[in-house]
């Protein structure tokens, strides 16, 4: 019998993330949402690397 994951399950490691953890991966999904409206299909790696860098300073 399998268990069922809920959406508190699914959240709660960004959650109980300290802060700028939290920040990283909003600014991440930000990115992310922008790109996926503008239908840009080039590498993200870059930018996620400037944000964890502006973040961790």
């Amino acid at each position: 019998m399998s268990k069922k994951i809920s959406d508190r399950d699914v959240h709660a490691p960004i959650n109980n993330a300290p802060a700028d953890v939290r920040q990283i991966i909003q600014r991440v999904l930000d990115i992310e949402k922008e790109r996926l409206d503008k239908n840009e299909r080039s590498p993200i790696n870059d930018d996620i690397l400037k944000i964890i860098k502006e973040v961790v300073k």
